[in-house]
């Protein structure tokens, strides 16, 4: 693992966007070590309810990184790679109306959160084969109450707040998505897309066996994996029923500007785009590994 990319526990840890009196005493309550063992021992006895959503304009971008790069994959699991390079992407996107799935209809009056996902790919040590499993390495959103919600009665969803959340798409297809951490933990993403003429992954296809597996690769997860601030790992059950033949390719317009790219060496490398304009989202489960 470079020394330039912090430990996944490291990473997890939050700071609040400005230093303010709250803002340094939200830290310490979300980290409490007496609620996350009373959190956790409840949780065993009380699993968490589904949580559902309806994501709309999710935008991913992809890099190939460097293995020397990527953090320490989880006990059990090994990175995707090809050639000693590994996919990562930002997925960024908006949900509508995101909650339990319990009250049904009444689900509307609940807020739609901005969201921005960083990941990495792994597969199972035995199953090297099989279904992709994601591993993140950051989360944002955009609204107080999900980060410490989240943050309070999860394990493997442990956002992080941006002070400026900005995820655009216009009728046309481009768009643009603006992070803006302030002096907070969140990671600082600004990024134009246009839509695309057609598909540009030759490179990318041709390392996967063609379009399709690559997409599916890249959009097609039931099983998510995070590293908690106390050194945990936790999982996630999720359905993401994504339609690849409603996937549209994009190109980036613009020069982006990301710290977290710069320090894993993909700041200037041209990633692959897409857009996925609706899809249903629903948090199943999750434990400790």
């Amino acid at each position: 693992m470079s020394s330039s990319v912090p430990a996944l526990d490291q990473a997890a840890h939050y700071r609040h966007p400005s230093d303010t009196l709250f803002g340094r005493v939200l830290p310490r309550l979300l980290h409490a070590s007496g609620w996350t063992r009373l959190r956790r021992a409840l949780a065993r006895r009380w699993p968490m309810p589904a949580l559902t959503s309806d994501a709309c304009e999710v935008i991913y971008l992809s890099w190939w990184v460097d293995l020397r790069h990527a953090p320490a994959p989880p006990p059990g699991h090994h990175f995707i790679s090809v050639d000693g390079r590994t996919p990562y992407t930002i997925l960024s996107y908006r949900h509508r109306h995101f909650g339990p799935a319990l009250p049904g209809p009444l689900r509307a009056l609940l807020p739609s959160p901005r969201q921005s996902n960083w990941r990495w790919y792994l597969r199972r040590d035995d199953d090297a084969g099989g279904a992709t499993v994601v591993l993140f390495d950051r989360n944002v959103m955009d609204q107080l109450a999900y980060v410490a919600g989240a943050r309070a009665c999860s394990d493997a969803m442990q956002p992080h707040l941006a002070l400026h959340f900005e995820h655009a798409v216009h009728g046309n297809g481009d768009g643009c998505t603006r992070i803006d951490g302030g002096q907070g933990s969140a990671p600082a993403l600004h990024v134009q897309w246009q839509a695309a003429a057609g598909w540009l992954d030759e490179d990318w296809a041709a390392a996967f066996g063609g379009r399709a597996a690559l997409l599916r690769l890249l959009t097609c997860q039931d099983q998510a994996l995070a590293c908690t601030a106390d050194g945990r790992w936790a999982s996630t059950r999720i359905e993401l029923p994504v339609a690849l033949d409603q996937l549209q390719p994009l190109r980036v317009s613009a020069p982006l500007y990301c710290p977290r790219l710069q320090a894993l060496g993909v700041q200037d490398q041209t990633p692959l785009a897409m857009r996925l304009p609706q899809v249903p989202f629903r948090v199943v489960s999750e434990r400790l590994l």
